[in-house]
């Protein structure tokens, strides 16, 4: 079954608040990617891992129906009490046993989550569900993140990822699946209709405290809290007053561009 890494009502309340949505390069991929592919249009789409709903919320911008899954019941509850459009809703499920019927679906996406799930069961269950002629879209953004400020950017990305590199030494074995760039994972779609794009670049809008609450949303930062929570925690205060040092700064809100790089995987059924 998938690896279960955002379990606790604390974890998934720092998930909601500061996971970003899908940038605009991804979603764009995408629905380029479905409007190449699909002769009909969509009406079922789920969103499996779905966490706090970031990606399934712009999902349901653009489509008739859309069910958000997750294995943890706290980040479905998280999911469920921000405010969404009625054709979305949520359902605790395990990536690997979806509840829905044979060749139901014609989207199934994954953001940032088909890393836990059990690659070889999570495909056999998606070849199930979806119809033919159905997609599947499985995105993750890397670890190799930058931030932009004024003239000090390098400076900046220099503290980030010494803080990253620190949060990284506590990463679960299947991390391993996001620095091969999904390779693995796309290696086991079953369909032959399939790609993977690892150059999706997006400048997410953050704030200096938004960025910190990235990394405490990180899994492997909730390792380290758990082993030694006083290091993780001055780990954290530490590299949010070097990032305002470096800025010339005092405010954690002020704001920065996140840059990201996405890598997505898509097939069709």
């Amino acid at each position: 079954m998938a690896t279960q890494m955002f379990e606790g009502k604390g974890h998934a309340a720092v998930y909601q608040k500061y996971r970003f949505a899908p940038g605009k390069e991804l979603q764009q991929t995408i629905l380029n990617y479905l409007k190449e592919k699909r002769t009909s249009p969509v009406e079922l789409v789920v969103d499996v891992g779905c966490g706090s709903g970031q990606g399934t919320r712009f999902l349901a911008e653009h489509f008739k129906k859309v069910v958000g899954t997750d294995i943890s019941e706290a980040q479905i509850q998280e999911a469920k009490d921000s405010p969404s459009t009625p054709n979305v809703s949520y359902l605790v499920s395990p990536a690997e046993v979806l509840p829905l019927e044979d060749a139901s679906v014609d989207l199934i996406t994954s953001f940032t989550a088909a890393h836990w799930f059990d690659t070889e069961k999570f495909m056999r269950e998606a070849n199930r569900v979806l119809k033919p002629g159905g997609c599947m879209v499985l995105c993750t953004y890397t670890v190799d993140m930058s931030l932009r400020y004024g003239n000090c950017s390098e400076k900046l990305t220099k503290v980030f990822r010494e803080c990253w590199e620190q949060l990284l030494k506590y990463s679960h074995s299947r991390v391993k699946h996001v620095l091969e760039d999904y390779k693995t994972i796309f290696e086991a779609v079953p369909f032959p209709d399939k790609k993977r794009i690892t150059d999706i670049f997006d400048k997410i809008p953050m704030t200096v405290a938004g960025v910190v609450g990235y990394m405490e949303s990180a899994s492997p930062y909730q390792v380290f809290m758990k082993n030694d929570p006083e290091a993780a925690k001055s780990l954290l205060r530490e590299t949010e007053k070097r990032m305002l040092e470096t800025m010339g700064v005092s405010s954690g809100d002020t704001p920065v561009e996140f840059w990201v790089r996405h890598v997505c995987v898509l097939g069709c059924k």
